[in-house]
Formats: structure tokens, C-alpha cells, sequence
């Protein structure tokens, strides 16, 4: 993940991060602005997504549904990327878009796919594999499902009202505590060796 941030084009760097870190979708993020991150807490707030219509038209609106409108805190980690992009590329004033193409205007989820494989190229991860940048929403979640969140808490983070979704990540986390166990198994035949040798 790290790798695609450093290969995408540097006004999309933060975008990157925050799909991973704060679980957002393209609409979410597209619709984020200044006022929606605040520094001092290290926290983003989703209030909107923005959509685009059929006739190519871009309207922000709600997000999916009341969950969709949440609070995230964010790794302090990425205070530093956070600050760098708001110094660089995000439009003036509170109400000022987070992100904007390189021509000034709202990104568009196809102009951004064109950006996106040119990353994916860049960091060497072959365009076989198909990774999309949801994927990093996926990631994300699963990462804070391994963290130890519950499932309200996960289920919170990325915006969802149901536990259907959520429960995939918990999933994940049933997964990787078979490999924690498996690996203290090993720990254990090997201390059992010590001792009866």
C-alpha cells in the first residue's frame, strides 16, 4: 500500500493513505474537505459522498446511509502526510475540497483508475492481480478487525449499519487467530522438546 502511495501522483498520495487507513470509499473521499479533518485530534469526519450521474453531472450528497455519516480517528502517523497535502493541493478555505484533479476539478472515479494502474505499474504489483483502490478499504478493515475492534467498532469505522459487511473482516481475524494459535503450537513442541531432552 505504502508503495502505491509513493508511486501515484503526489495530490493523490493522501488519498491513497486515507482509503487504507480511514476505510473510505472513492465517493467519500472525493467529497472531503478542509473542515472534515481536524489535526489537533487527528480525526476525519464523513459528512457527504459525492456521486457522479449518468450525464457525467457530480452531486454530493448523503452517503449511503446514516451510518455513512461518521467520525474516524486517524493513525497520528499521518499527520505529517495530512498537513504536507493541505500545504500542496487542497483548495482554500474550510469549505475547500481535500482533492482535486490536476485540472482543478472534482476527481472522476475513470480519470482516477487511469492514475491508479499507472501506480500500480510504478510499484511493480502486476495489473493481473486486478487490485482496486476498494481494495485498500478491504485492507484497512481488516487491519482493524485484527487490531482487537469489535465488531460495532469495525462496523462504525466503515460506515455500515448492518453487521453483514463487518462480519467479513471479523472473518479475517477468526483467520489469523488459527495462525496465531498454529504458530504457539510450534512454540510449545519445541519448549516440550527442551524439557524432556
Amino acid at each position: 500500500m505504502f508503495a502505491i502511495a509513493e508511486a501515484i501522483q503526489p495530490r493523490y498520495r493522501l488519498f491513497v493513505l486515507l482509503a487504507a487507513f480511514a476505510q473510505l470509499r472513492f465517493g467519500e473521499l472525493v467529497a472531503l474537505r478542509r473542515r472534515d479533518i481536524d489535526l489537533r485530534t487527528m480525526e476525519l469526519r464523513v459528512r457527504r459522498a459525492t456521486a457522479e450521474l449518468e450525464d457525467g453531472t457530480q452531486i454530493d450528497d448523503d452517503p449511503k446511509s446514516e451510518a455513512g455519516k461518521r467520525p474516524i480517528s486517524l493513525p497520528t502517523g499521518l499527520r505529517g502526510d495530512v498537513e504536507w497535502h493541505l500545504a500542496q493541493f487542497a483548495e482554500g478555505g474550510p469549505d475547500g475540497r481535500l482533492f482535486l484533479g490536476t485540472q482543478r476539478g472534482i476527481p472522476r472515479r475513470r480519470n482516477f483508475n487511469r492514475i491508479w494502474r499507472k501506480a500500480l505499474a510504478g510499484a511493480g504489483i502486476p495489473d493481473g492481480l486486478g487490485l482496486h483502490l476498494h481494495d485498500l478499504r478491504h485492507t484497512g478493515s481488516t487491519w482493524s478487525a485484527q487490531s482487537g475492534a469489535t465488531l460495532k467498532e469495525v462496523m462504525a469505522r466503515i460506515g455500515h449499519s448492518s453487521t453483514r459487511a463487518a462480519m467479513i473482516y471479523q472473518h479475517a481475524t477468526r483467520d489469523r487467530d488459527h495462525a496465531i494459535a498454529a504458530a504457539l503450537d510450534t512454540l510449545i513442541a519445541e519448549a516440550r522438546g527442551k524439557i524432556s531432552a
